[in-house]
C-alpha cells in the first residue's frame, strides 16, 4: 500500500490540483473520496467524479456523511443554539471534522497508509484535518501539497488548463464550501476588513417578496415538523428548510474572528435553515428554561462550539457535554412561529405545554398572584441590605 493514497477530495480548485499532481508527478494510486454532507446533489456528485477520474484517479468515492454528521454534531450544536462570535453558526468548521474521520476510516478499512488534504498553510482547515489524522491513524502519512508548495490559485488554474481539464478562471475567484448546515463564500472582498460581498457571490438570490409565515415544531429540542408537516428525519427538514430560506435569500451574514493559528479571519456565509433553527431555538428555551439553565448551559455551549472550531471534536469533555445538552433538552418542546421576508425573518412567538409564562403565579407588568404586596417590599428590603452594608463603608464611592 506504499504507493496508494487516500484524497480528501471536494472537486474543487485545490484537491482537483491535488489528484493531478500525486497521479501525474508523484506516480500514485489515488483514491479521490468525497464525504458529502448534503450539500451536494447526484449531478454534482457524478461531475466530480468525472473530473477526478479524469485528471488521474484511481478510483472515486461517495460517502454519505449527512445523518453522521447530524447525529453527532449538528444536534448539539442546535441544542446549544451555537453560533460562533454570535454570529456563524460553525457550518464549515464542524463539517471537517467528520470529513476527516471519513477518510480516516476509508484510510483504514482498505490498508492505505497515505492521506492527503487540498489545505493551505494559512486556515484553519489543516489544524482541523491532521489533528484527526495524527489521533486516529496516526502511523499514516499526511501529504498537503498546497501547503507544503505555497501555491497561488492562478498557478494551480494553468497547472490544471495544461492537463486539459480547462478550468475556468471566474469560478475560482471565490472558493465556496457547500453543505447542509451552511454555505461559506471567500473571495478578494473576505480578505478585507471593508468591503461587503457583492450580492451576485452568494449561492441564493431572493425569488419572492411577500411576506411568508411558517412555524417550526421542535420535540426535546430536534425539529420535528414544517407548517405542521413532519418528516422522516431531522435532515431532510433541515434540507426543506433550507429552500424555504434561500427562496428570500435569508441567512447571509459576514463572519469575523479569531483563527486557530492566531489571526484574525473574515469570511462569508449563507446558511438559512441553520440560523432560522438556531434561532427559534433560542427563542423556544427562553420560554421553557430557566435562568439558571439558560446560563450554565450557554456557558458549556460557548466552549463546546470553541472546542469544535478549533479542531478538538475528540476532545473526551466534548462527549460530556453532548450527555448535558441532551438532558437540557427535556422540555424545549413547542413550535416557533416566523415571518420570512427578503434577507431577514422575524421571531413571533411560541406555543409550548412546557411555557413558563403560562404558570399561575402572575401577569409581567400586570399582576400577581404568587406574593403579596408587603412580600414584595420584604424581598426588595433583603436585596437591598448587602449594597446598604457595602455603602455605610465607603460612601466615598457612591455614584451620586
Amino acid at each position: 500500500m506504499k504507493n496508494k493514497l487516500v484524497l480528501a477530495y471536494s472537486g474543487g480548485l485545490d484537491t482537483s490540483y491535488c489528484v493531478r499532481f500525486f497521479s501525474k508527478e508523484k506516480g500514485m494510486e489515488v483514491h479521490a473520496v468525497i464525504a458529502n454532507n448534503g450539500g451536494f446533489n447526484a449531478a454534482e456528485i457524478a461531475d466530480m467524479k468525472e473530473r477526478a477520474l479524469f485528471l488521474g484517479a484511481t478510483t472515486f468515492t461517495e460517502v454519505d456523511i449527512t445523518q453522521e454528521f447530524y447525529d453527532k454534531c449538528i444536534r448539539f450544536m442546535l441544542y446549544g443554539n451555537m453560533k460562533r462570535m454570535d454570529t456563524y453558526p460553525l457550518s464549515v468548521s464542524s463539517e471537517r471534522m467528520f470529513q476527516a474521520l471519513a477518510i480516516a476510516r476509508y484510510a483504514i478499512e482498505n490498508g492505505i497508509d497515505h492521506v492527503a488534504h487540498g489545505s493551505t498553510g494559512a486556515g484553519n482547515d489543516q489544524v482541523r484535518f491532521d489533528l484527526i489524522f495524527k489521533a486516529l491513524i496516526p502511523g499514516v502519512s499526511i501529504h498537503t501539497p498546497i501547503r507544503d508548495q505555497k501555491l497561488t490559485r492562478q498557478y494551480e488554474i494553468n497547472y490544471l488548463n495544461e492537463a486539459g481539464l480547462e478550468w475556468d478562471s471566474e469560478k475560482s475567484i471565490y472558493s465556496i464550501n457547500k453543505g447542509i448546515w451552511g454555505t461559506s463564500i471567500g473571495g478578494k472582498e473576505t480578505l478585507t476588513s471593508q468591503q461587503p460581498l457583492p450580492d451576485h457571490a452568494y449561492p441564493s438570490q431572493p425569488l419572492k417578496s411577500d411576506p411568508e409565515k411558517i412555524e417550526i415544531e421542535f420535540e426535546q429540542g430536534e425539529p420535528v415538523a414544517i407548517n405542521g408537516k413532519k418528516y422522516d428525519s431531522p435532515t431532510a427538514l433541515i434540507k426543506e428548510l433550507n429552500v424555504i430560506g434561500a427562496s428570500y435569500a435569508i441567512g447571509r451574514d459576514i463572519h469575523v474572528g479569531d483563527t486557530i493559528i492566531g489571526i484574525k479571519g473574515r469570511v462569508a456565509f449563507e446558511a438559512p435553515a441553520a440560523l432560522m433553527l438556531i434561532d427559534a431555538h433560542t427563542l423556544l428555551e427562553k420560554h421553557v428554561l430557566t435562568k439558571h439553565q439558560i446560563f450554565w448551559k450557554k456557558q458549556l455551549s460557548e466552549w463546546y462550539g470553541m472546542m469544535l472550531h478549533e479542531g478538538n471534536y475528540l476532545e473526551p469533555t466534548m462527549r460530556w457535554i453532548e450527555n448535558l445538552l441532551v438532558e437540557s433538552q427535556a422540555n424545549v418542546n413547542g413550535k416557533v412561529f416566523l415571518t420570512l421576508h427578503p434577507y431577514r425573518y422575524t421571531l413571533d412567538g411560541i406555543d409550548s405545554r412546557d411555557d413558563l409564562m403560562a404558570t399561575k403565579a402572575g401577569v409581567y407588568g400586570e399582576e400577581n398572584s404568587a406574593w403579596s404586596a408587603t412580600e414584595a417590599k420584604g424581598f426588595i428590603h433583603m436585596l437591598s441590605v448587602p449594597l446598604q452594608n457595602y455603602y455605610q463603608l465607603h460612601k466615598e464611592k457612591m455614584p451620586l
